[in-house]
């Protein structure tokens, strides 16, 4: 284990939390009652994965194939499949299934900042994704071809997602508030064909304009031959150029026919997200179609065991994996009634979030840790306004839940009968697979709760063997399960070296270091490599590092998180100047360019103009030690590695006048 950050250490937390009982009973549609129950079918789930996740795959409808065998090829080291030469398509699973069993039951009420609504039944859902699909076949879109999604959550998003699964087409949501060199990054990567974008959205009260901004960079993008737009704000001024760009309204109204679902095989690539990791570029995942329809079909049901009468409303925006595991596949696959919401959820009051819970009878959400602390901030004030008895569970994901937190939360917007069901994945999990099975497993504030059904992990320490109970360790992955992602587009030796060399070759390297307490529940402690999650989003620092060294005159920079009472972590740089430079860029502009170069999300708390980077003898920034001056204004760590360890006390001076 060589080159590895230093392991945190246990927190406080963890010691001091406890047992908390599910509010309900279990409804019994998850085929378990007790901890006991979990405890048996976890263990029978990791004896036989493949059974475990063909019986899992049974109660959704496949095409041929069915059940496979065997229904696992292959392991972690080698690669894996699941389902192999099974075949389905996972529009059937997600519309078509619904819209005929259940056709006046509504799949989506969206509402807009602005106040607007809209609302689809399933059958509706099905009309609008059939059609498009077929446009996009029309178009020259086949099998294996990319389409780029930059949309907001509009009730359009769904149907363009789930066109792709129908055709085959492989989409890449892009979220909608990344800047335009972010999305022409991106879109380079995958070489999509069409873009489905929309006219302008609203974001706190402001127009963005979403059509322009991928206009912008269009001609650096010779891949793109179609450019689909949905009428949004409905704009006569935003630029259009026949015959690439066209209305998505007009151009369903002069399609005649609706697609069928194509057969795809179970392994098959259906989307790419990417991530931020390590380096400078982003990192393009690939989820196989199926293998994920099945795992966040799981996902779902246990963290939120959802029924006819629920209303469900997933916060996340569209460009984060948590919504389509979590609305967009997961729960149309389980045939729920959602909520999507385009705005800010403290926009135009800090009770908007209350408000929409209150109107819609809203009684699931899932939602990340940041949402939570922002209520938490405002006291209860806001909350004293509306009735929200009957929201009865809360599902997070995104970053750690701090106990503090998930107590103000359980006793006040929940008066004690609230469950509080904290979860842990990645990007690269396609899967929160770490959950409270709701109604059956008890919660622990501040935890992650416990691996679901069909999960194996490991946590190591630094001899890379099992870390005791209590410990902290790095967490890794066993095992291989549907959701798991196959590859890294267009770049294998990535996937390989990036996730499967530290820990070894047999092992998924989640970067991440946790621990499992007495009670097996799991704890995910912080990052072990250069990811921060800002407000659920997990940002690069070598990403933004690279974006503040381009900046003329910049000769160093340094990007950490800090800890933010509202976003769990926010962005804080250090930049050092070439000689003579001195005075001609400031703060503010450095800032911005973070802005200009990835969006809004990566605005830093602070930039600090320094005279001199901590660093190793090997000429490494020792970004531990910034951190360590800006939030102890003390390095209390190791300083022994430093080239000259005098320069903290310089260092000190300057961040201390900077404050």
């Amino acid at each position: 284990m060589s080159n590895i950050d230093e392991l945190p250490e246990l927190p406080p937390m963890v010691r001091e939390s406890h047992l908390v009982q599910p509010p309900r009973k279990p409804t019994g549609r998850l085929g378990m009652s007790t901890l006991q129950d979990y405890n048996d079918l976890y263990k029978k789930s990791l004896d036989d994965p493949g059974a475990y996740w063909v019986s899992v795959g049974d109660e959704l409808e496949w095409m041929s194939g069915w059940p496979p065998d065997p229904a696992m090829t292959g392991n972690l080291e080698e690669g894996f499949q699941y389902f192999p030469g099974a075949y389905g398509n996972a529009s059937i699973n997600c519309v078509d299934r619904h819209a005929a069993r259940s056709p006046g039951r509504t799949a989506i009420q969206w509402i807009g900042e602005d106040g607007s609504e809209r609302l689809w039944t399933y059958p509706e859902l099905l009309e609008q994704t059939a059609r498009f699909a077929q446009a996009l076949s029309e178009m020259g879109i086949k099998k294996g071809d990319v389409v780029a999604i930059f949309l907001p959550n509009l009730p359009e998003t769904f149907a363009a997602v789930q066109a792709c699964y129908r055709i085959g087409a492989i989409y890449n949501i892009i979220f909608s508030g990344f800047s335009p060199q972010a999305l022409a990054d991106r879109i380079e990567d995958t070489g999509a064909k069409v873009v489905v974008t929309a006219d302008e959205t609203y974001r706190r009260g402001n127009v963005i304009p979403l059509k322009k901004n991928l206009d912008s960079v269009l001609p650096k993008l010779p891949t793109i031959e179609h450019v689909v737009v949905v009428r949004r704000t409905g704009n006569t001024d935003v630029p259009m150029s026949p015959p690439r760009d066209i209305y998505w309204d007009d151009l369903l109204s002069k399609t005649t026919s609706l697609a069928d679902p194509v057969a795809m095989e179970a392994n098959e690539p259906a989307f790419i997200i990417y991530t931020s990791g390590t380096s400078a570029k982003p990192k393009g995942l690939v989820h196989s179609g199926l293998g994920f329809l099945v795992g966040a079909y799981h996902n779902t049901k246990m963290a939120l065991d959802l029924c006819d009468s629920d209303m469900y409303w997933c916060t996340a925006d569209t460009g984060w994996l948590t919504f389509p595991i979590f609305e967009l596949v997961g729960a149309t696959a389980m045939g729920a009634t959602m909520l999507a919401y385009e705005g800010a959820l403290d926009f135009p009051s800090p009770d908007r979030f209350y408000e929409i819970v209150e109107r819609f009878q809203v009684n699931k959400v899932f939602t990340a840790p940041t949402l939570l602390r922002m209520l938490a901030r405002y006291g209860t004030h806001w909350l004293d306004k509306h009735d929200v008895s009957r929201l009865e569970l809360i599902s997070l994901v995104g970053e750690p839940l701090d106990a503090k937190t998930w107590h103000w939360t359980h006793d006040n917007i929940g008066n004690g009968q609230l469950e509080i069901n904290n979860t842990y994945g990645q990007s690269e999990t396609g899967s929160a697979w770490t959950s409270s099975i709701v109604g059956v497993t008890p919660a622990k504030p501040g935890s992650c709760g416990q691996a679901l059904p069909g999960h194996g992990y490991v946590i190591l320490d630094n001899d890379n063997n099992p870390a005791p109970r209590g410990q902290v360790g790095f967490l890794a992955l066993d095992k291989p399960f549907p959701t798991l992602f196959r590859d890294i587009w267009r770049d294998h030796d990535r996937y390989r070296t990036q996730y499967f060399t530290r820990l070894g070759p047999s092992l998924y390297d989640t970067a991440d270091a946790a621990l499992e307490d007495n009670d097996g529940h799991v704890w995910v402690v912080g990052r072990v490599d250069g990811v921060i999650n800002v407000a659920a989003h997990r940002l690069s620092t070598m990403e933004m590092e690279s974006a503040l060294l381009s900046a003329p005159g910049v000769a160093e920079a340094a990007v950490i998180g800090v800890p933010d009472d509202t976003k769990g972590q926010v962005p804080v740089g250090f930049v050092t100047l070439a000689s003579g430079k001195d005075g001609t860029i400031s703060e503010a502009d450095l800032a911005q360019r973070l802005v200009d170069s990835i969006g809004p999300i990566a605005r830093p708390k602070q930039i600090y103009l320094l005279s001199v980077m901590p660093k190793t003898r090997s000429g490494k920034i020792v970004r531990r030690l910034l951190a360590e001056l800006v939030t102890d204004g003390r390095a209390t760590g190791d300083t022994t590695g430093l080239e000259d360890p005098e320069v903290l006390d310089r260092l000190k001076a300057e961040l201390t006048g900077q404050n």
